[in-house]
C-alpha cells in the first residue's frame, strides 16, 4: 500500500456445510462461555462432583458371631471359655452377648458411638429396631419416619408417615407388621418395607402406646382420654373398651404369654392396674406410686414388670406375690420416663430420666451398675435394645438419637458421658494427657537371658552409648538447659531481703557450742 506497510491476512477458513447438517459433537446455540485458564476451576459444571470423604464408626457384630462359633466346638460347656483380660489385644476374642449369660456387666453399653439428627430438627418421641437388627425406625414429632443403619448409623431414607407426632410404635411376635399411633388418635398398619395398608381412628385423644398380644391376633392402644382399648387385628375393629383410670393412660404393655394386660396412668388414686382382655375386667390395683406412671414393661421371664414414675423411683413387681414390690431402685435425681429390658439377659434393664441421664440397672443390686448423667440435653423419651443385645439407642426431647455400645477389652473411658465413672481421684485432664506407650516391658523371671540381649541385637534406642551426639545438640532431659527451661516455666516469687548469717554464729551452729551473741 502506499504511504505504509500493511500485513496481508489470511482468512479463516470454513468448511462448506450444507443447510441443516451439523456435526457431531457440535451444537446449534448461544455460544460457549469461554474456559478459564490452565490449573483454574472452569466457569461451569454440570457433572457429579467427588464428595469428600466421611469417616464412620461402624459397630460389626459379625466378627464377634465368627469367633463363637468357631470356638463353640470345642467348648464342653458355655462357662468353658477364654477369660477376657482387659488389654486390646483381647478385642478380637469378643463374643456376642448370647455366649456370655453369666455375665451380664459385658452389656452396659455406656461406650458412647454416634448422634444422628434429621434435617429439620423435632423431638424423637419413639424408635424401634427392625426385627433383623439391620435398621432403625424413628418416629418424630412431625410425623416423619426415619430409617437408620445399623451397623454405620447413617441415614437411609426418610418418609412421611403421619400427620401428627408418632407418639407410639410396636412390631408384632412374627415380624411382619408393625402398628403405629400418632398424636391424632389415628392408628396405621406397616409391612416390613415401609408400606402402609390401613388407616383408622381409635380414639379422639393422643395414643400413647401400641401392645400386641402373643398370638398376633389382637393389640391394644392408650390414651390420654383415660381408657384401654382392645383391637382385632385382621377387622380392624374396636372389641373392648377398659374404664377404669381417672385420668390419662400413659403407657401399658401385654403379658409375652398370657392374656394379661398392664397399664399405667396420671390417675395418683389407680397409678397401676392389671386387666384381663377377654372380659374388660380389672383385675388388680397396684399403689405403688405417688405420681404419674412414664413406662411400664414385662420381663420376658414372663414373671416380673417394672415400672417408672415422675416420683423418681423404678419399682419391680412378681405377679405371683403383688402384696409389694419385688425392689424398688432409687437413683435418679428427676422423673423416670422410659424403660429398656435386655433382649437377653434378663436380669439387665435400662432407664432413662427427664434431665437426660441414662442408667444402667441388675435385679438384686441396690445400685446402679453404670450411669450417664448427660447423655442427652433434654427428657429421653425412648429407650429400645438392638435384638443382639450389644447397642442402646435412645430418643430424646434434645431432637437426636443417640447409640451407645458395649466397652471392648482395654478401653479407656475418655468421653464426657463417662466422667462420673473415672477412679477416684483421677481428673479429666490427667486422663486426657496420659502417655498411652508403656515406658518398659514387664520383664518375666525365667524369660529371655539374665542379662539381656547383646549390644549387637540391641535395638538403636536401647544401645545408647554408641549414638554419636552432636556438639550443642544435648537432648538429655536431665541436662542443665532443660533443668534451666523448666525453672523458667514456674512462676518466680519475689524473695525477701534476708540478712547474711554472721560467720561466728555459723561455726558456733557447726560445733555444737552455745551461739555468741552478735550486734
Amino acid at each position: 500500500m502506499e504511504g505504509g506497510t500493511a500485513t496481508m491476512q489470511r482468512p479463516m477458513y470454513q468448511s462448506p456445510q450444507p443447510s441443516g447438517i451439523v456435526q457431531r459433537g457440535m451444537t446449534r446455540g448461544p455460544p460457549q462461555e469461554p474456559r478459564g485458564a490452565p490449573g483454574s476451576f472452569p466457569a461451569q459444571f454440570d457433572g457429579k462432583r467427588m464428595r469428600k470423604a466421611i469417616h464412620r464408626k461402624t459397630i460389626d457384630y459379625n466378627p464377634s458371631v465368627i469367633m463363637y462359633l468357631q470356638n463353640r466346638i470345642y467348648q464342653r460347656d458355655r462357662r468353658d471359655r477364654r477369660a477376657l483380660q482387659p488389654d486390646a489385644l483381647y478385642a478380637s476374642s469378643l463374643v456376642p452377648p448370647s455366649a456370655l449369660l453369666d455375665k451380664p456387666m459385658n452389656c452396659v453399653t455406656t461406650r458412647f458411638v454416634r448422634t444422628s439428627t434429621n434435617k429439620y430438627r423435632c423431638p424423637i418421641f419413639c424408635l424401634s429396631w427392625t426385627p433383623e437388627g439391620r435398621r432403625l425406625v424413628t418416629g418424630a414429632s412431625s410425623g416423619e419416619f426415619t430409617l437408620w443403619n445399623g451397623l454405620t448409623f447413617n441415614f437411609e431414607t426418610i418418609l412421611q408417615a403421619h400427620d401428627a407426632a408418632v407418639r407410639a410404635m410396636r412390631w408384632s411376635h412374627n415380624d411382619l407388621w408393625m402398628v403405629t399411633a400418632d398424636h391424632a388418635g389415628y392408628i396405621k398398619y406397616w409391612q416390613s418395607n415401609m408400606n402402609n395398608v390401613k388407616m383408622y381412628q381409635g380414639h379422639k385423644e393422643p395414643i400413647r402406646g401400641v401392645s400386641f398380644c402373643p398370638t398376633d391376633s389382637k393389640f391394644a392402644t392408650c390414651s390420654d382420654d383415660g381408657t384401654v382399648r382392645i383391637w382385632d387385628f385382621l377387622r380392624c375393629h374396636e372389641e373392648k373398651i377398659l374404664r377404669g383410670h381417672g385420668a390419662d393412660v400413659k403407657c401399658l404393655d401385654w403379658h409375652p404369654q398370657k392374656s394379661l394386660l398392664a397399664s399405667g396412668s396420671k390417675d395418683n388414686q389407680q397409678p397401676v392396674k392389671l386387666w384381663d382382655p377377654r372380659t374388660g375386667t380389672s383385675l388388680a390395683t397396684l399403689h405403688a406410686h405417688k405420681h404419674t406412671v412414664m413406662d411400664l414393661q414385662w420381663n420376658r421371664n414372663g414373671n416380673w414388670m417394672l415400672t417408672a414414675s415422675r416420683d423418681h423411683l423404678l419399682k419391680l413387681f412378681d405377679i405371683r406375690n403383688l402384696k409389694a414390690e419385688l425392689q424398688t431402685f432409687k437413683g435418679h435425681k428427676k422423673e423416670a420416663t422410659s424403660i429398656g429390658w435386655h433382649p437377653i439377659h434378663e436380669s439387665l434393664f435400662a432407664t432413662g430420666g427427664s434431665d437426660g441421664s441414662l442408667m444402667f440397672w441388675l435385679v438384686g443390686c441396690d445400685r446402679e451398675v453404670g450411669s450417664m448423667e448427660e447423655a442427652h440435653e433434654g427428657m429421653v423419651w425412648s429407650l429400645h435394645w438392638h435384638p443382639g443385645g450389644h447397642i442402646l439407642v435412645s430418643g430424646s426431647n434434645d431432637h437426636s438419637t443417640k447409640f451407645w455400645t458395649r466397652n471392648r477389652p482395654g478401653d479407656e473411658m475418655r468421653d464426657k458421658y463417662n466422667l462420673n465413672n473415672l477412679p477416684t481421684g483421677v481428673e479429666q485432664e490427667l486422663l486426657e494427657y496420659t502417655n498411652q506407650e508403656p515406658q518398659s516391658m514387664p520383664s518375666l523371671p525365667g524369660m529371655g537371658l539374665e542379662h539381656g540381649l547383646p549390644e549387637h541385637l540391641r535395638p538403636k534406642d536401647e544401645v545408647d552409648d554408641e549414638i554419636p551426639n552432636i556438639p550443642g545438640l544435648d537432648w538429655n532431659m536431665d541436662s542443665p538447659f532443660f533443668k534451666q527451661m523448666e525453672l523458667n516455666k514456674l512462676p518466680q516469687r519475689k524473695i525477701p531481703y534476708a540478712r547474711p548469717v554472721p560467720k561466728s554464729f555459723e561455726k558456733a551452729w557447726q560445733g555444737k557450742e552455745a551461739p555468741v551473741a552478735f550486734d
